[in-house]
């Protein structure tokens, strides 16, 4: 009989770190305290609400500790939905993650990696048209255009997903690399921003516009989400739980340490912002970083934070890529894939075809141009996935009391209840500023109903 081929335990506690700060470091640090500050022109509130959500991300990462520790097996929340409350939850999961939020946001990535390359590259612009067409479906005309804009977000794609495919060890040092250039980057910021930026003492005051009550909660909470938004993907790491080291260790550590210096950085970072521009200069401005380094420096750093820009985007695809797989080839593990995506190439190591149906896919939704409102729809279902996924703790304490947990959350229940609450807060927002989208995200979440029945018959034949 052929043996089996595993994935095998590569990755140390600096390669888990790396891979989750990586993931979550991507364009939203340079963009979103503009938008922030529209709604809610105080410094002071600002910053803590870059704080706040640095602790309730903290709160999502001892939770998930406990669950990945106990369980580090390849799939991480995959796992976690299938032990809690049985698989069609988990295949729900894995549906809306592969069909829209880690291909989309894949195809987001690469597409916001192109528009920046762009920069630097003019022909590399969305109005540079390679084809168009017209086409009359059924009595529908619909239209569809090629540029190259779309054309190297789908370079970008089969290019590390070819890194990824040739290995972990490739994959990680490429992520590794990355990681520390754009950390290194952004700490360098920091640095000469305080010791030679020309910039103004920060008003810390919390309301120094005399704001009403209803507008301070309403514009803090609008924050929040946006927050929120930049730290996503810090639980992307419990996806390769099945080859890190010493997992019980390793895992908890990676995702504390990831979540704990990502929030430092950032908490500095907008410190940096808010002292080059004051909140009013700042409010709705896109391209934050930019602007707060021009003001600093006396200059035009127009050139230099584009690359940072691009550096960083770069590493979050990298990491997106090299992480997802992981739940397609547990799904398959499970017979609820196609069975060969749950092979190891005998000689990389890695999910290849798990990699290769992800690469196809996530570059028809970058030259479709329809991610961008796939990813809308279900956002509503994947902060569900998280709720659920962080209630697993409860579940599984009271289902497998004797489960081995070499790491517990500490606060126990506090700390989860913690972030399930404020995830609860992040959903309903969600679903009062965009109900369409989000009863359009629970509809594509549902037709994976059927599907999932589709392969259980499959599995069961």
């Amino acid at each position: 009989m052929k043996k089996k081929i595993e994935l095998i335990r590569q990755l140390g506690l600096f390669d888990s770190a790396m891979i989750m700060m990586g993931i979550v470091i991507g364009s939203g640090i340079f963009v979103t305290t503009g938008i922030m500050a529209k709604t809610l022109p105080s410094a002071g509130l600002i910053l803590l609400a870059w704080v706040v959500g640095g602790l309730l991300t903290l709160a999502g990462a001892l939770t998930y500790a406990e669950l990945g520790a106990a369980m580090p097996e390849a799939g991480g929340q995959y796992v976690y939905l299938r032990e809690a409350y049985g698989p069609l939850p988990a295949f729900l999961f894995g549906w809306v993650l592969f069909l829209v939020y880690n291909t989309g946001g894949i195809a987001g990535l690469a597409a916001a990696f192109a528009e920046y390359l762009g920069w630097f590259f003019p022909f590399l612009s969305t109005k540079n048209v390679i084809f168009s067409t017209q086409l009359n479906l059924f009595g529908f005309h619909l239209s569809y255009k090629l540029t190259m804009a779309q054309a190297a977000a789908a370079v970008v794609i089969i290019f590390l997903s070819i890194v990824n495919y040739l290995g972990v060890g490739l994959g990680k040092t490429v992520q590794n690399i990355l990681t520390v250039i754009k950390i290194a980057i952004l700490f360098l910021i920091i640095v000469f921003g305080f010791a030679f930026g020309k910039g103004s003492a920060v008003d810390l005051s919390l309301n120094p516009g005399s704001l009403g009550f209803g507008q301070i909660i309403a514009g803090f909470a609008a924050s929040l989400v946006a927050v929120a938004w930049a730290f996503d993907g810090w639980n992307n790491v419990t996806f390769v739980a099945g080859e890190i080291k010493n997992p019980g260790r390793n895992l908890p550590r990676a995702l504390i340490l990831g979540t704990v210096s990502v929030t430092v950085l950032y908490v500095l970072v907008n410190y940096i912002y808010l002292y080059a521009l004051p909140v009013n200069e700042a409010a709705g401005v896109v391209r934050i970083a930019e602007k707060a380094c021009n003001a600093l420096f006396s200059g035009t750093y127009a050139a230099l934070i584009t690359g940072v820009v691009i550096l960083s985007i770069f590493g979050s695809i990298n990491g997106s890529i090299l992480a997802g797989p992981r739940v397609f080839y547990a799904m398959a593990k499970d017979k609820l894939f196609f069975r060969k995506v749950a092979e190891v190439h005998p000689r990389y190591r890695t999910p290849g075809f798990a990699i290769v149906i992800q690469a196809v896919w996530a570059v028809i939704l970058a030259l479709s141009g329809t991610f961008t409102q796939l990813l809308t729809f279900c956002i509503f279902s994947a902060i569900m996935f998280w709720i659920a996924a962080a209630a697993a703790v409860f579940t599984l304490r009271k289902k497998r009391p004797d489960l081995h947990r070499p790491y517990k959350t500490p606060g126990y229940p506090v700390v989860p209840a913690l972030f399930i609450v404020a995830s609860v807060g992040i959903l309903l927002n969600t679903l009062i500023e965009s109900p369409v989208e989000s009863l359009a995200g629970i509809g594509i979440t549902l037709i994976g109903i059927p599907v999932y029945f589709i392969w259980s018959r499959k599995k069961s034949g």
